[in-house]
């Protein structure tokens, strides 16, 4: 709503106006974000065009498929997540925790220990109701949801080979990088392979098998790659891009598949099937915590990061 101040008119923009924009934001469908913020689709329809006629910017283009952010939208809710984001830890740091729903998101490459963290911080909350959410996804899209605030916290790995240009978008996004582990990179391979028998593999070894990796969408150069040794794409003579994890595995065991990560491995949440071997180089991976340099954390990142920190440290690469 607006008021006039002589010939002056200011916006009175509310928080739960920011929410209803970001709840559309995020499900791209304003049925599903009436239900998420429970209120009627007619009410959420008025509230998003009301808020967008004190901004004086279309925040969504609407089509008879749904609704998609717009240009000018997208920089709107990143300063919207950093708003509500605000709010909340006023809420916590003057209101104190009264029990009630609770927001956190974090986005990360595919490790075990990421999620482990993220199961430890939804057994600490122990609350009635909340609402988070962890993101298995691609490396760029990593930086970009905590840079526009859709996360919190960012897990990806940092080396040698990608460090110029991946520290040089941290940088540009205004994130900081912070080193939880460097590890030497190891082989994910299933019990069943016949590289199992090896205590070393050597990267020869590798050939006639396929190579499993991580399909970076449009950032499909090896600065983004999850896999730290994307050299070897180009000597190997079998290799097959996925989107998630279990597929990964399934090929691990189905095809005699390797990939190239850490070596830390959660049986709980991998099975027994799949082993890490260590690989015959040199090179190193540095996994580590992406947050937003001018945010303060919430209480749920700060939990959050202090378990990631402890899977990481105390994870053993068998």
């Amino acid at each position: 709503m607006a008021k006039k101040y002589g010939m002056v008119y200011i916006s009175f923009m509310t928080l739960q106006q920011l929410k209803y924009a970001v709840a559309v934001a995020d499900t791209k469908n304003i049925t599903e974000a009436s239900k998420k913020v429970f209120i009627s689709q007619p009410s959420l329809t008025a509230a998003i065009r009301e808020l967008e006629g004190e901004m004086g910017i279309s925040i969504f283009s609407r089509t008879n498929r749904g609704v998609s952010v717009t240009n000018e939208g997208d920089e709107f809710l990143s300063y919207a997540r950093q708003v509500l984001e605000q709010a909340e830890l006023l809420e916590e740091r003057y209101k104190g925790d009264a029990g009630g729903s609770t927001i956190f998101s974090v986005s990360c490459q595919h490790y075990s220990f990421a999620v482990n963290a993220f199961v430890d911080l939804i057994r600490e909350r122990e609350a009635d109701e909340y609402d988070f959410t962890i993101r298995e996804t691609q490396t760029h899209e990593i930086i970009e949801d905590v840079a526009k605030l859709k996360s919190e916290v960012g897990v990806i790995y940092k080396s040698s080979k990608n460090d110029d240009v991946i520290s040089k978008l941290i940088k540009k996004s205004n994130l900081s990088f912070t080193p939880i582990i460097t590890a030497a990179l190891h082989v994910f391979i299933s019990d069943r392979n016949p590289l199992a028998k090896k205590d070393l593999i050597e990267l020869e070894d590798l050939l006639p098998y396929p190579y499993l990796t991580y399909e970076q969408g449009d950032f499909n150069s090896f600065y983004f790659a999850e896999e730290p040794l994307t050299e070897i794409d180009f000597d190997c003579r079998k290799s097959i891009k996925v989107r998630d994890r279990a597929t990964l595995f399934n090929l691990l065991i189905g095809l005699d598949g390797y990939t190239i990560c850490t070596g830390i491995i959660s049986h709980e949440l991998n099975g027994e099937n799949i082993i890490s071997r260590p690989l015959a180089t040199d090179d190193k991976m540095t996994v580590g915590y992406l947050t937003r340099k001018d945010v303060a954390l919430s209480r749920y990142a700060k939990s959050y990061i202090a378990f990631l920190e402890r899977h990481a440290s105390s994870s053993s690469t068998k």
